[in-house]
């Protein structure tokens, strides 16, 4: 294969010899010899999450389109392909629980072969059988639009599966394996046997840690599973420990009681960077907060006017909240919803922060003295950001009332579109531009309050373009509707910052590009 070759597979996301290679370079002799020469995993690391763990999480059958269940996935499950260190394909995917993926010439079918040894945690074998129950069991985020693109997913031999299109689907992979939860594979016998709400009770899974405890609301416990095909765990023990507040996080690390804090901002960053012993991980991820105007379809709504979601956006004071809140790091790309590294990507102009501009186009509309807005609605674990846009809103005559909302209990309202007014959103799922714009802007979408048709048809037509360069075309040219209609006022995309104890050796943090949590959870070490 020539070097054209290796870039147009990328290009489709297919995962020939190269991609292989750059997933499995230092796993090969753990794959062919598990737990050869490794020292019996010892020890135990403590997180201080920012959010309350779902049990939905614990399914990947259940997964909703945001990036937080993947923070559970990476440690209890394994997928066929998913987005690892050192990848060089265009979605970032590598083999996991298969060892190699081919597509036919016709674009029309993907054939799988499963790698040989990989079991789940109650000593299951992963098989063919288990991979299409996985599929078929998968009911959540754009479970209807990649189902309705699949003919037949059928079992073609004892290690082998192959999944057939309706028509050729260039972003089958990325929607299988990173958008969506279809390619987490889990067990068909022992789901079978405990029935749905037993699994939830009881995961099990064929990732490098094993399900212990879970107190709701509290603390979840995993135990490392040796047996994991890559390799095994070097840490035995690890607790995910729900603290939504985040000074009480920083205190907990500062005082030892956890070796990992997600999400700290502000003065409180500021003052973990200053503290002997701890570190400051900040990271650009792949969470790109922006502003929803769900109403702009009403025609009796102040947010059906351009001009006045155009003020909005100027309004807002992204490098003061930034060097506010994420002490600079956080990017401020222009684009509301697509990162800066996904294919496809489109780079907008800066956007702008001009509050006499948005005052006069306020003016131009009708609202000489501003209005009321409502309800501004948005994560809790982010709130310190929505008072910081509330406040800029308030600033030009538009007044708000901010609504922050528990995690799980916000992605439910915001994807069964029950919130009206204002939005804070913040899309960090895994995927490429097109799946982006699938959730967020076309009819149906899981985030998609309303639709232009227009932009329905240009991802009508990118969705069965084979040619890269026209591809890209029509994704830019959708990219770039959704910002001069001013569709989504773009804030920044996000720096997650963290802190890490002295105990801990390698965090994970970085491993797998723009990923916010620490993964994979198999290479995470203590210090010696």
């Amino acid at each position: 294969m020539d070097d054209t070759d290796s870039k147009s597979a990328a290009d489709h996301l297919i995962l020939r010899r190269r991609d292989l290679l750059a997933g499995l370079g230092a796993a090969g002799v753990f794959a062919s010899m598990p737990g050869a020469f490794a020292a019996e995993p010892a020890g135990e690391l403590t997180w201080g999450v920012h959010v309350s763990l779902a049990p939905a999480w614990f399914d990947p059958a259940e997964a909703s389109g945001i990036i937080t269940p993947f923070m559970i996935f990476y440690a209890l499950h394994d997928a066929m392909v998913k987005p690892m260190p050192g990848a060089e394909s265009g979605a970032g995917l590598v083999p996991s629980l298969a060892k190699s993926v081919a597509m036919s010439p016709d674009g029309r079918a993907y054939d799988f072969v499963l790698r040989d040894g990989c079991t789940f945690h109650n000593g299951d074998p992963v098989t063919p059988e288990d991979v299409k129950f996985s599929f078929d069991r998968y009911h959540g985020t754009s479970n209807d639009m990649v189902k309705s693109r699949i003919e037949a997913v059928e079992i073609t031999g004892p290690r082998e599966i192959r999944f057939k299109l309706k028509e050729p689907w260039p972003d089958f992979l990325t929607f299988y394996a990173t958008a969506t939860g279809a390619a987490w594979v889990i067990p068909k016998k022992y789901i079978e046997k405990v029935g749905e709400e037993g699994f939830k009770k009881a995961p099990v899974g064929a990732g490098p840690y094993k399900f212990v405890a879970f107190k709701p609301g509290l603390e979840l416990t995993l135990e490392a599973f040796p047996q994991y095909w890559r390799k095994p765990p070097t840490v035995k023990r690890l607790n995910l420990k729900v603290i939504p507040d985040e000074a009480t996080r920083l205190a907990a690390l500062k005082r030892g009681e956890i070796d990992i804090a997600y999400s700290i901002r502000g003065e409180l960053a500021a003052e973990l960077r200053q503290t002997p012993g701890l570190t400051l991980k900040p990271a650009v991820v792949q969470g790109v907060f922006c502003l929803y105007f769900p109403d702009q379809w009403d025609p009796k709504s102040p947010w059906h006017d351009e001009r006045v979601r155009r003020a909005a956006s100027f309004a807002i004071d992204r490098k003061g909240s930034n060097e506010a809140l994420t002490l600079g790091y956080s990017l401020v790309s222009g684009n509301p919803i697509v990162p800066d590294h996904y294919e496809f990507f489109w780079q907008p102009p800066p956007p702008v922060f001009d509050p006499a501009q948005a005052k006069a186009l306020l003016a131009e509309a009708g609202f000489p003295s501003g209005f009321d807005a409502g309800d501004y609605y948005c994560d809790s674990s982010y709130s310190n950001i929505g008072e910081s846009v509330v406040d800029n809103l308030l600033a030009v005559g538009i007044k708000t009332r901010l609504r922050p909302i528990e995690r799980a209990a916000f992605i439910k309202g915001y994807s069964e579109k029950k919130f009206k007014n204002l939005i804070q959103a913040g899309p960090g799922a895994f995927g490429n531009a097109a799946t982006r714009i699938e959730a967020h802007l076309i009819k149906g979408g899981i985030f998609s309050y309303g639709n232009y048709p227009d932009i329905d048809e240009l991802y009508h037509q990118q969705a069965i373009e084979l040619d890269r360069a026209k591809r890209e075309a029509l994704l830019h040219k959708i990219q770039q509707i959704m910002v001069e209609r001013v569709m989504i006022a773009p804030i920044w995309q996000l720096a997650f910052i963290n802190g890490v104890g002295s105990r801990v050796g390698e965090s994970g943090f970085g491993l797998i590009r723009r990923f916010p949590y620490t993964a994979p959870y198999e290479d995470i070490t203590l210090k010696a």
